[in-house]
């Protein structure tokens, strides 16, 4: 399984922006059909002049996720950096899940 990973880091003055804009853009990338699911998370680091974030795509394949970056990236991504420019900074990551781990108390 291999999970499209992206940390942005945003800076507050346009973070509550970022937020919606966000929350419609991650059903923009499953609508392409090259990942199963998403997750929207925080990262819980202290910083005054920002927030970051980081949003893990889970792709249907390797294969899915090079169609992804060969068909469907650039469009997307150029939306958010032409609305936030040099408020925005973002990059992006590749994660093999090798195995997965649970603890059922039942």
């Amino acid at each position: 399984m291999i999970i499209y990973n992206v940390t942005v880091n945003i800076d507050k003055s346009i973070h509550d922006e970022w937020l919606v804009w966000i929350k419609e853009h991650i059903p923009q990338v499953l609508a392409t059909g090259k990942f199963k699911e998403a997750k929207l998370t925080k990262v819980l680091v202290e910083d005054n002049d920002a927030e970051t974030y980081s949003i893990q795509y889970r792709a249907h394949s390797k294969q899915a996720l090079i169609d992804y970056y060969k068909n469907d990236a650039e469009g997307l991504r150029k939306a958010g950096a032409e609305k936030f420019a040099d408020k925005m900074l973002a990059f992006r990551t590749e994660l093999e899940v090798i195995d997965e781990y649970t603890v059922d108390f039942d």
